[in-house]
């Protein structure tokens, strides 16, 4: 663990930035703390570049007291517009090396503890992936459930952009992520709680709505089932979904924090953009 918060300031939460939308990339331009101890959990999807996420991390990260990021599988993707090329694994310490570049937190440093209010929590952000256990209903296998997706039309761009290299397949990178985050978690002091950033929910309750349910085999994994009861947390951030909400499973605060694509977001009665704050709560004000 690492450097604590003051007293003061808003732990705040954003995800799904898309900034490859110029909408997007304008609402990051207008984003600004409400304090100078405030920080910013990102949780994934800054945009498909890495001259974009850079812009983006190093933008936020002159306005914040701490930026915290966790990647999203657009950050992942080597798409055909970038200029770097890195594919799995090696894109992803590429990312991770601009981001301590850039001072802003990944899921490969010390958690830092927010000691300001509602706090001291640990904050971790994690890289964990999917591993399609979250099949659609009659589908007993990842084929059955990618064969059924594509006869539906919805299948995750992953598919095409985004590598497990040297990894043999995504759930194998997948697996080795979620081991390698538990040790990490299990270290934590036992009195201490957590607020997990993640881009994917670690419970699949938050797919319930979906519209298209076969989606899910990208969004998470099994294996996180029970960790919001294991490692403490105080509430749970992700995206990933694009349907910013709260929840509460088992106790446990679950909050999406995603802006989303602009054809989504202008459908909304909330204005775009809204920084979620996480601690202290925004009900504890009443």
């Amino acid at each position: 663990m690492t450097s604590t918060a003051g007293r003061s300031g808003h732990l705040l939460a954003i995800s799904d930035l898309h900034i490859g939308y110029e909408e997007n990339r304008a609402l990051v331009e207008r984003m600004r703390p409400v304090s100078d101890d405030d920080w910013l959990l990102v949780a994934g999807d800054v945009a498909e570049t890495v001259a974009d996420i850079r812009w983006a991390l190093k933008t936020l990260a002159g306005r914040f007291a701490k930026v915290v990021w966790a990647p999203g599988n657009h950050e992942l993707w080597t798409h055909p517009r970038d200029s770097v090329t890195l594919r799995g694994v090696a894109r992803y310490d590429h990312l991770v090396e601009m981001c301590r570049e850039l001072g802003v937190v990944t899921p490969e440093d010390p958690y830092p503890v927010w000691d300001g209010p509602g706090g001291p929590v640990a904050v971790a952000p994690l890289f964990l992936l999917y591993d399609y256990s979250f099949l659609p209903a009659g589908c007993a296998t990842k084929e059955e459930g990618l064969a059924y997706a594509h006869d539906t039309g919805i299948v995750c761009n992953d598919e095409y952009l985004l590598h497990p290299d040297p990894h043999p397949s995504r759930e194998d990178w997948c697996r080795a992520r979620v081991a390698a985050t538990e040790r990490r978690l299990a270290e934590l002091p036992g009195d201490l709680p957590t607020v997990l950033v993640n881009h994917y929910p670690l419970d699949r309750h938050p797919m319930e709505v979906l519209w298209h349910p076969e989606f899910a085999m990208w969004c998470g994994t099994r294996l996180t089932a029970d960790w919001h009861r294991r490692f403490r947390v105080r509430t749970m951030v992700y995206g990933h979904l694009h349907i910013p909400r709260t929840t509460w499973h088992e106790g446990v605060r679950f909050e999406e924090v995603s802006v989303g694509y602009p054809r989504e977001w202008r459908k909304r009665a909330q204005p775009p953009g809204r920084l979620r704050r996480i601690l202290p709560r925004e009900d504890e004000d009443r």
